[in-house]
């Protein structure tokens, strides 16, 4: 019988689980792997499948994925995002939306909270990102 449900208690999926956020990877169900998966297995068990990349949801927000891309844009523009200039939050947006940041959900009031404007505001700046 395959298991269907993730023990994300497990020792061991504790253990990878912050690699694979970096690496843009997920854990996945045991009876939810598919052939692009790799098993995960502990003495003869599959504790869970390993997603690299391609997945068809993006890692959510509180696993790091929309956060991280926060945090490296800020880096890159050597400020708090809160603290840029309209031009420099304009630059931020383009490069969210280059890296695929608006392809979480709820991504926009993210964003928007993240650079201290209101989601209106992102919108608008995206679409002068697309014009």
């Amino acid at each position: 019988m395959t298991e269907t449900h993730l023990d994300a208690t497990h020792p061991v999926l504790v253990t990878i689980t912050p690699l694979l956020q970096r690496v843009g990877g997920r854990l996945v169900p045991p009876g939810d792997c598919g052939p692009e998966d790799i098993p995960l297995m502990w003495e003869g068990t599959t504790l869970a499948g390993v997603r690299i990349g391609g997945s068809p949801e993006p890692e959510p927000v509180s696993e790091g994925g929309l956060a991280r891309l926060l945090e490296d844009v800020a880096a890159e523009l050597g400020s708090s995002l809160t603290d840029l200039k309209r031009a420099d939050k304009q630059r931020a947006v383009r490069l969210l939306e280059e890296r695929g940041a608006f392809s979480y959900r709820k991504s926009a009031e993210t964003v928007a909270e993240a650079l201290g404007v209101t989601r209106f505001t992102v919108y608008n700046y995206l679409n002068r990102t697309r014009s």
